[in-house]
């Protein structure tokens, strides 16, 4: 069999394997222990982990994952099964022959190391690594960064790998986000403004260097400049906040319930920092934003859902693997 000019290596956040909370507790473990996701000192962290958070997160969180699984499992697994599946058929016909790709979760499973043995498996010895964040953070994109080199020490021989840290004014990506709002408001009509939410992080990671803030205020700007929205029709909020400290502003929730109050009539929401809806998308942002933009006085509330498998989101990824294989095909 002919070895394959590369492989493809795609990364998500992951998920817990059942709307339970036992299995939510397990994932919760793995991913809040991690010093990219909360860089608290390690003693004090290990006692408000174990003996508060999960104890009395997991069923709260174990019941909100139940309103959005589905037949086939978590959203965010099914839809990067399905955006795995549709990369490899777009590679193929791009380059004429099979490219594998082999889709890896930063916490849970498929786990780096089962990714990592697949792409070998396929004979691949070249990686380009497509970590699933439009924008970059030193709490995901440098995270799957420290995963991936954790799955590798043990291998005695390292692939050659390239590196997409983040893509987040790619003409590709502004351009099929445009695309989905647009056909969104010719089904549904266009609402008053439309809120760009990203997850949040702590405004001291900010303070200290990391670019996500930044880099989610520039994909924000450059999507309303596609669509024409002049500076009252939009706004760059931040959502899912954990704790007490001070997170980069403004917040989401507290914006919509500010709208709702002055008598926004209809909002519409888009979530460009996540390539696959999941739980902060269709729980967080569809349903709690919902409740708290209706209950404040607002008339109308639409979700505009994330790019998922869309044609032109699979084309983007296509992009910028092509960007990054020179010389390798």
């Amino acid at each position: 069999m002919d070895k394959p000019p590369f492989g493809v290596l795609i990364a998500n956040l992951g998920t817990p394997e059942a709307p339970t909370a036992k299995a939510v507790r397990s994932y919760l473990r793995e991913f809040l222990s991690d010093r990219r996701v909360v860089d608290v000192p390690r003693v004090l962290w290990w006692l408000i982990l174990n003996l508060v958070i999960l104890v009395i997160r997991p069923p709260r969180v174990a019941k909100a994952y139940a309103k959005v699984w589905g037949p086939e499992g978590s959203p965010l697994m099914t839809i990067s099964r399905a955006q795995q599946r549709a990369l490899a058929a777009a590679l193929k016909e791009e380059y004429g022959q099979d490219i594998p790709v082999s889709l890896a979760m930063t916490y849970g499973k498929p786990t780096m190391e089962e990714a990592g043995r697949e792409l070998r498996k396929a004979g691949a010895e070249r990686l380009i690594i497509l970590p699933l964040y439009p924008q970059n953070s030193s709490s995901t994109t440098a995270a799957v960064h420290d995963r991936y080199s954790n799955a590798m020490a043990p291998c005695p021989h390292v692939p050659a790998a390239r590196w997409i840290t983040d893509y987040h004014v790619h003409p590709g990506y502004i351009g099929a986000l445009a695309n989905s709002v647009r056909e969104y408001w010719a089904e549904h009509g266009e609402g008053d403004r439309l809120m760009m939410s990203f997850h949040g992080i702590p405004q001291r990671y900010e303070d200290r260097g990391d670019p996500y803030p930044s880099q989610c205020r520039a994909t924000a700007a450059a999507l309303a400049s596609e669509l024409g929205l002049n500076d009252e029709q939009w706004i760059c909020s931040f959502q899912s906040r954990f704790g007490r400290e001070e997170w980069v502003k403004p917040y989401t929730d507290h914006t919509l319930e500010d709208w709702g109050k002055a008598g926004v009539g209809r909002v519409d929401v888009i979530s460009p920092a996540f390539a696959a809806d999941c739980l902060e998308t269709l729980e967080e942002l569809d349903m709690e934003n919902r409740e708290t933009f209706i209950e404040a006085g607002g008339k109308d509330y639409h979700y505009i859902p994330c790019l998922n498998d869309r044609p032109d989101h699979i084309g983007m990824m296509v992009s910028l693997v092509k960007e990054n294989a020179d010389g390798w095909s």
